[in-house]
């Protein structure tokens, strides 16, 4: 596979599961499961290695559709995020986030397809035929306000103005046969369309997606711009426009080879309690309050549909894993370049510091004086990385900022706390941020760690042991001689030969 999208590699979330399995990363669970916390439990313990496996549960007790359930879709996997994007597994990840930011730059518009043609539709149903209690939805944690039917999933939504159509992720929960919960994010594209429609005295419509592709549940967990729409987003990814349809109740269109999607109608005061979940930061978001409900209207769905549920957690299992920390650096990456910050070499958001939110490193070039903390400031302030992030951390072009190892060497080496760190205050956090009292959510702060070598003392600074490239090369070329296991480790930080440390012998010639 080369580094770039294939077109033609899969369309829909079942030629994409044929596609992992091929390449060993499903594992199907043919014994029943409970989903009242059963399922939650065993794709936690089943995921705390990194990169386990997706997970496809089959067997569900009163389950008349035949529904299957698919955990873990992308969860810590490098290789099947690499999949979903068209990329070799093997590329390294500072290439994969290179290549991430040229492919989500391009634009594809979606296309129609006629009702017929639709896979989506091989079952359809209006008003009181639809119960959705009869599916497996899951209730992942114990303390969970009940089942939700909405958390890989995906919703439609459309700005009452242009009919630019939205796509975001919000949880959902399942309140009864034809009800279902919206969490809106506040302040997001799909809350602001509701609040359109209801100030021309109108329901909004609604439609959610709750067995989609991976390229449609990362796009609509990113951020773009009011004026821009996630499916021409996703077409680029793919290769190939997203295929919709005509829906049979609202004018919004439905993802044509989606596994199971609802149309439907909200109106304003129509709400009810919901949560808490169990979320990505590894607590429970708050208490219960009252969120707005779907009233359903119309069910599409393949036979035996599969829905996509994400588990949020801790680290390794979060659904939030390693297409996060790519995507979110790749955007990053961008904004830096429209800032024109120059000598940027690479940005990284680790998985582990709550689904790649938290921290973020910044390998740059030194080229002028206060450069490391112009590239700091604006990293903590640039559209990707504003939201939540707490920790921004720049180091120079020979640390390689995915690799956490090296972080924290030159943090421990190149900073001094008490010169080399700032805090600022009353920035954007999480509204369930749990290191906040709620009297000041959602203003947070942000640290801002310069481990670099000071610009100033460049010439002084003590000189990095290094092996000398001919020597790294020949060992890498005797490797097997050696019998060790394994392949020798890719380095590209060599011996400064013009350069030698104080007391050092003459450079060889």
């Amino acid at each position: 596979m080369g580094n770039t999208s294939d077109p033609s590699r899969w369309r829909d979330l079942r030629e994409w599961l044929a596609l992992i399995e091929r390449h060993g990363e499903l594992h199907r669970i043919d014994t029943k499961v409970d989903p009242d916390e059963e399922l939650g439990a065993v794709t936690f313990m089943a995921t705390r290695q990194l990169g386990a496996k997706a997970l496809l549960f089959e067997q569900f007790s009163d389950n008349p559709h035949g529904a299957r359930v698919l955990a873990n879709m992308l969860g810590s996997s490098q290789e099947r995020y690499a999949l979903a994007m068209g990329l070799d597994p093997a590329m390294r990840t500072q290439d994969m986030v290179a290549a991430t930011s040229r492919i989500t730059g391009r634009r594809i518009a979606p296309v129609k397809v006629d009702k017929r043609d639709a896979p989506v539709n091989e079952i359809v149903l209006r008003g009181e035929d639809i119960d959705l209690t009869k599916f497996p939805v899951p209730t992942f944690w114990p303390a969970d306000g009940g089942p939700f039917i909405g958390t890989g999933s995906i919703t439609l939504t459309a700005d009452a103005t242009s009919g630019r159509i939205n796509v975001g992720v919000y949880r959902q929960q399942l309140h009864g046969p034809r009800r279902v919960g919206l969490n809106f994010v506040p302040g997001r594209h799909g809350q602001l369309d509701c609040q359109a429609a209801w100030a021309q005295g109108k329901p909004a419509e609604v439609v959610a997606a709750f067995g989609i592709d991976p390229v449609l549940m990362m796009v609509g967990s990113q951020r773009y711009a009011a004026d821009e729409s996630e499916l021409d987003v996703a077409g680029g990814i793919m290769g190939a426009p997203v295929e919709l349809t005509d829906g049979e109740v609202v004018s919004l269109p439905i993802p044509a080879r989606a596994e199971m999607v609802i149309e439907g109608l909200v109106y304003p005061g129509d709400e009810e309690m919901e949560g808490p979940l169990g979320e990505f930061h590894g607590f429970y978001s708050g208490k219960p309050s009252r969120k707005p409900v779907i009233q359903v209207q119309a069910l599409h769905m393949r036979r035996q549909p599969i829905i996509t549920a994400a588990l949020m957690a801790t680290y390794p299992s979060c659904e939030i894993g390693a297409y996060q920390a790519i995507m979110r650096s790749a955007r990053i990456r961008d904004n830096l370049a429209e800032m024109k910050v120059p000598g940027i070499q690479g940005v990284y958001c680790h998985q582990p510091a709550a689904a790649a939110n938290c921290l973020v490193v910044v390998s740059i070039k030194q080229m002028y004086p206060g450069h490391a903390s112009q590239a700091l400031a604006l990293t903590a302030h640039c559209p990707a990385a504003t939201y939540y992030t707490k920790w921004i951390v720049a180091v120079d072009d020979d640390v390689d900022p995915t690799n956490f190892d090296e972080v924290m060497w030159a943090m421990s080496t190149r900073c001094n706390p008490a010169d080399d760190l700032d805090v600022l205050r009353n920035t954007m956090s999480f509204r369930a941020d749990p290191s906040l009292a709620p009297e000041v959510k959602p203003f947070g702060s942000k640290v801002l760690v310069n481990a670099c070598t000071p610009y100033q003392h460049r010439a002084s600074a003590p000189v990095r042991t290094a092996l000398r490239e001919s020597m790294y090369t020949q060992v890498k070329n005797r490797w097997k001689d050696y019998r060790l296991p394994g392949l020798p480790p890719v380095l590209e930080q060599f011996y400064n030969e013009t350069k030698p440390a104080a007391g050092d012998a003459k450079p060889r010639s």
